[in-house]
């Protein structure tokens, strides 16, 4: 299986720039060609005890172009506890997390 890749967006008080970053070039990689029925990008805020929380975006397989122009790093598929959406439709859940159910 390929990897998945993770990218730092900072501090969610500064996050919504990079999302926002993150979810043109997806559009902009597909805007010639269907856009893959399982494209998609999540996003988990952690603070792990401080006050301010951590954004970090997570590329499955299929996002990688996007992933790598913007240099996210080649990462473990991460677990769906505490995950969002950002680029995608709901249907994506269970192609990338099958264990989640739907």
């Amino acid at each position: 299986m390929s990897a998945w890749f993770s990218l730092s967006l900072g501090d969610a008080l500064v996050a919504s720039e990079p999302m926002g970053r993150i979810e043109a070039l997806c559009e902009s990689a597909h805007a010639n060609t269907e856009r893959p029925e399982d494209m998609a990008v999540f996003v988990r805020y952690e603070s792990e005890g401080r006050l301010h929380c951590e954004v970090t975006a997570y590329f499955p397989p299929v996002a990688a172009e996007v992933a790598r122009q913007l240099d996210a790093r080649p990462c473990a598929r991460p677990s769906p506890n505490g995950l969002s959406l950002l680029v995608g439709a709901d249907g994506v859940w269970s192609k990338h997390f099958p264990e989640r159910g739907a």
